[in-house]
């Protein structure tokens, strides 16, 4: 058995080989450690700007169900902050926040990190056309709120253009969204979609991918969690869910 990531000794605390007081504390930031502690490296400094933007991206997105659960969940259990912080992580699934960890598998298993022109548009065909026969939606593309293209997302690219981490998963997805809305209904790219593609041409995994989505929402979470003990709006909400819905008993027999 072994770990390549962290050991503690009598006198030091070593990560990735790096002693992490005399080494990284105060010479290194949330962000970079991310990438050290998941790509095993030290990212460049433009990586560090694209980073710093995947996890600020996701941060914040109003009233959404993964921050109502965590307030409902403190406003029944204020003693455990962690349980709350949890709950709002739980739903990250394939309809909402965890979509990039499945856009990005579609994406590496199409194509390669430094494909060619034609192989980025013959992968983006095979996945449109792969997934227009068994009637699925593709992952990383379409949202109900932003309809007309998600400003998130374009941002992202333009910050990957920017720093030059936009590569064959980045061209990929916005050619399948451009294939997938010949239909007639517009599919841009969204938020999850731009960081599995961001996030695969920078070396991520794509089972990691999501990862961007957890840490930002922890941040979230903890922000509507604080707002829930200064200015309390769990009890009005579920007032509000239990007037709204109707009581039509099924009778037994």
């Amino acid at each position: 058995m072994r770990t390549r990531l962290g050991h503690a000794e009598l006198d030091r605390v070593l990560v990735r080989g790096l002693d992490l007081t005399e080494e990284l504390l105060g010479n290194t930031s949330y962000t970079d450690m991310l990438s050290i502690i998941l790509l095993a490296r030290r990212p460049t400094p433009h990586e560090t700007r694209m980073l710093d933007a995947m996890l600020v991206v996701l941060v914040e997105h109003g009233l959404v169900k993964p921050v109502i659960q965590a307030r409902f969940v403190y406003s029944n259990a204020p003693e455990a902050l962690q349980a709350a912080v949890a709950a709002s992580l739980l739903g990250a699934g394939s309809v909402h926040l965890g979509s990039s960890e499945w856009c990005a598998r579609i994406l590496q298993e199409a194509v390669g990190p430094k494909a060619s022109p034609d192989q980025v548009e013959a992968a983006a065909r095979a996945i449109v056309d792969d997934h227009r026969r068994r009637k699925a939606r593709v992952p990383g593309i379409g949202h109900r709120t932003h309809a007309g293209g998600d400003p998130r997302a374009i941002k992202l690219f333009a910050l990957a253009k920017e720093t030059g981490t936009y590569g064959s998963y980045c061209a990929a997805l916005e050619r399948v969204s451009e294939l997938a809305s010949e239909g007639g209904k517009l599919l841009p790219t969204n938020v999850t979609g731009a960081i599995a593609a961001i996030a695969s041409d920078m070396g991520f995994r794509w089972q990691i991918t999501r990862a961007f989505a957890l840490i930002g929402r922890v941040l979230g979470a903890l922000g509507h969690i604080q707002e829930e003990m200064d200015d309390p709006i769990s009890d009005e909400l579920i007032r509000n869910i239990q007037k709204s819905v109707d009581y039509e008993p099924e009778l037994l027999g």
